[in-house]
């Protein structure tokens, strides 16, 4: 990774990441995954970030309403090797990355510093009242 240091993921990154995303959404709205936790949840995949070297893709997952975060996750890490290679059948690269599944936290911090937007206190600061 000589050279990348302070730089952003390259369009090739990007694009692959992108065709990832859309792959396993597709996969997951045909609820045939093999468990019964992942198949009967309505989950969002939010993002994939994937290496420069194309052989890793971390995927960012939301179940919608944010239940069951940690089985859903863990039903994911059992089920790695059947999302990989449906990946692989679909993806145009030479190998299949390897996928890593995450818990999408943007979601939730973005609600937190909201709630903070709103406290009393902090709005008091921000319109300048003693």
């Amino acid at each position: 990774m000589i050279g990348t240091k302070g730089k952003g993921p390259s369009q090739r990154q990007l694009r692959v990441g992108e065709e990832i995303r859309h792959i396993l959404a597709e996969v997951l709205s045909r609820g045939h995954s093999g468990d019964e936790l992942l198949d009967r949840s309505s989950i969002t995949v939010t993002e994939v970030r994937v290496s420069p070297d194309l052989q890793n893709a971390t995927v960012f997952v939301v179940p919608l309403g944010g239940l069951h975060v940690p089985e859903i996750l863990a039903a994911f890490k059992e089920r790695a090797w059947y999302f990989r290679r449906e990946v692989a059948h679909k993806l145009q690269t030479r190998i299949a990355p390897r996928l890593v599944f995450q818990a999408d936290l943007t979601f939730d911090e973005a609600q937190h510093i909201e709630s903070l937007l709103r406290s009393p206190k902090v709005k008091r600061d921000i319109d300048g009242k003693d």
